[in-house]
């Protein structure tokens, strides 16, 4: 499988509620094998919370915050990538996602209220995750472990200063 580059754009962010879902999009995106997030709204709080996970966890993902986000898929399609908006609309994930592995540069869209319905021509691919209201969070997770065959679950995170020790009960941890 060639080396692809996933990174996730947030949309419809609203700093006053949505930060807790918001931070965990990032976080899920980061354990899951994208590679950074850009978020269309500003808020330092999820961008502060975001790298310091990473910073102790290890791996290079990037949070950017005060995006604007047609501006992002413009000139993410200029530089040849492709856009995937998570939605409960399009096509479904499992007769999506064939076509999308051949890809190698994904920006994957996911929104928080209600997603503009300009952003359904924009995306090159609209793929339900499920026909059901869901969370953003579990559509993205869905997505990427269907993009990665499973593989993005044994991920090793190049400087990371904690580790965990799977165990059978407890928690394990190593530093370092």
């Amino acid at each position: 499988m060639p080396e692809k580059e996933v990174v996730i754009l947030r949309i419809g962010h609203r700093p006053e509620r949505d930060q807790r879902v918001t931070t965990h999009v990032a976080l899920t995106g980061r354990a899951l094998g994208a590679r950074g997030m850009y978020l269309a709204a500003s808020d330092k709080g999820v961008v502060e919370s975001v790298g310091d996970v990473a910073a102790r966890w290890g791996g290079t993902f990037f949070c950017e915050d005060n995006i604007k986000w047609r501006t992002c898929i413009r000139n993410w399609k200029e530089t040849g990538g492709k856009v995937v908006h998570l939605t409960m609309y399009g096509i479904n994930l499992p007769d999506a996602i064939p076509k999308i592995r051949s890809e190698e540069k994904l920006l994957v869209v996911v929104g928080a209220e209600k997603v503009p319905g300009e952003m359904y021509g924009l995306a090159d691919y609209n793929v339900a995750v499920t026909g059901q209201p869901h969370s953003e969070i579990s559509s993205l997770a869905l997505f990427l472990d269907h993009l990665f065959y499973g593989a993005e679950l044994k991920n090793e995170f190049s400087h990371a200063k904690i580790h965990i020790i799977p165990s059978k009960a407890g928690k394990h941890t190593e530093e370092g």
